[in-house]
């Protein structure tokens, strides 16, 4: 699925993973078209923002209880935390820069 910079995040991990510093976390579906192409980009971005921000990736159908906690209703959803707080979220396809400027004017 994910290469090795970006994180698994679950259900059970999920509030540990984003409580601190910054973590953009990409809400996917296996079944969603538009995810699997988003997977290339935010490869890209992890590698770029190593050492400055995380980048997970959190299955919704595996992790309904926090999908619905941050009223995620359509995937793809990036959601930046800092510290554990929501910042700032997107939807839908972006490019790697897009992404990158937006991880940034979270941090």
């Amino acid at each position: 699925m994910a290469s090795e910079d970006i994180k698994k995040l679950t259900e059970d991990t999920f509030t540990k993973d984003v409580a601190s510093g910054v973590t953009l976390v990409d809400f996917y579906a296996d079944w969603c078209g538009p995810c699997r192409m988003l997977t290339p980009v935010l490869e890209k971005v992890a590698k770029d923002v190593k050492g400055k921000a995380v980048v997970g990736k959190l299955d919704i159908d595996h992790a309904q209880k926090v999908s619905s906690t941050y009223q995620v209703t359509s995937v793809p959803t990036l959601i930046l935390f800092n510290n554990g707080k929501e910042v700032g979220r997107l939807v839908g396809l972006r490019d790697a820069d897009a992404i990158k400027e937006f991880i940034a004017s979270g941090s």
